[in-house]
């Protein structure tokens, strides 16, 4: 059994994770520097709140907490804030109820336990949520009713060469343990501030690899496109001795991608899943 202050102490990494990546300047992405998409950032943080307490319940299985969240958030908040966030938290939250020592073991260990009620939940949870064209192929189409042949990892394996999030789940969220979190811990001990930390995590990922949401929406041409421009950004921020120097040129070109209405989701999912590890590891259960 999960004891309270455990749980309480899951909340508050989780509830850190969710404040910290909606409040950094993201380019191209919600925050309290620029908003948009038809989103603001009290969206994110109601979101937020109504999450939390449902992704700590250790009665609920992984599965569920996704569900519950999802539909919580939708029926209050009335659009799609954070679903990508859910389905990498999840895991996450309930590999550090195993032990935070062991996270990634863990974490393996979570996902590979993943049953069939946990992956009904997780397919109503991204039909509900209805985001475009997630977890979609010619092979499996998760926004149909699920077919009892069809697993999570079939379906996840299947996207995984197109979507960030399925990928994480067939290799133990590899980006988030080995790009992800390290650069978080790095630039947050020579920044000392976590939040732009984030930040150099989000230019990271958004150089790294085409944008799943991007992709979705655009195509992968405009994805590999917004991949390539944001490389030298990213690579001048992390050159920064103060990352508040770089304002002007992040708010550059977070108008220029608002302008296209590219939104690079999915690399800041990623970089909320990249906090919440940081922050389990600074947690005692």
């Amino acid at each position: 059994m999960t004891h309270p202050s455990q749980v309480s102490r899951l909340q508050d990494a989780v509830m850190n994770s969710f404040i910290t990546e909606v409040n950094s300047l993201k380019p191209g992405n919600v925050s309290p520097y620029s908003e948009g998409h038809d989103m603001i950032v009290a969206d994110f943080v109601k979101s937020a709140e109504l999450a939390t307490p449902i992704l700590c319940d250790p009665s609920l299985s992984v599965g569920e907490r996704i569900l519950e969240s999802v539909k919580l958030t939708m029926s209050e908040v009335g659009c799609n804030t954070n679903l990508g966030m859910l389905l990498l938290f999840a895991p996450l939250i309930r590999g550090a109820e195993l032990g935070v020592a062991q996270l990634q073991s863990n974490l393996g260990l979570v996902l590979q336990e993943l049953n069939d009620r946990d992956t009904a939940c997780i397919f109503a949870a991204i039909s509900h949520a209805s985001p475009g064209g997630l977890g979609e192929s010619e092979k499996y189409d998760v926004n149909q009713k699920l077919q009892d042949n069809i697993t999570l990892q079939m379906a996840m394996t299947e996207a995984k060469d197109r979507d960030l999030i399925a990928k994480q789940y067939v290799t133990d969220f590899e980006d988030i343990f080995s790009t992800g979190s390290d650069c978080i811990e790095d630039f947050a001990l020579r920044w000392n501030s976590v939040q732009w930390s984030a930040v150099a995590c989000y230019m990271g990922f958004m150089a790294e690899f085409p944008d799943s949401h991007i992709r979705r929406k655009y195509g992968h041409e405009v994805a590999e496109q917004i991949k390539i421009n944001a490389a030298p950004i990213a690579t001048a921020f992390r050159e920064q001795d103060s990352p508040e120097e770089a304002t002007e040129m992040l708010m550059k070109f977070d108008k220029a991608l608002k302008q296209k209405g590219v939104n690079p989701g999915t690399s800041a999912d990623l970089t909320a899943a990249s906090l919440l590890v940081y922050h389990l590891g600074k947690t005692v259960l």
